[in-house]
């Protein structure tokens, strides 16, 4: 109960982590469109500076994260629906 009034009082965030390229913008894309099909209460963020992002530890894009860790950095296929 206590974790569930905590959570009910912070907004949580996904970030996006990219330099634009299309590869990035579509990794947003569809996180975009996940957090709407399971109707999440979550923000999506892209983040494109370079200097953030290098900040974070990351080396190389698209990576999905948060403000703690990365937990995403391969290329993806998309997703199809069923």
């Amino acid at each position: 109960m206590l974790i569930e009034a905590r959570m009910k009082n912070k907004t949580m965030k996904i970030q996006v982590l990219g330099s634009s390229c299309p590869t990035c913008k579509k990794l947003f894309e569809l996180t975009k469109q996940a957090v709407n099909i399971l109707d999440l209460k979550i923000e999506v963020e892209y983040i494109a500076d370079i200097q953030k992002i290098v900040e974070m530890g990351v080396m190389s894009s698209p990576v999905l994260g948060n403000k703690r860790k990365t937990c995403y950095n391969r290329i993806f296929a998309g997703y199809r629906k069923n």
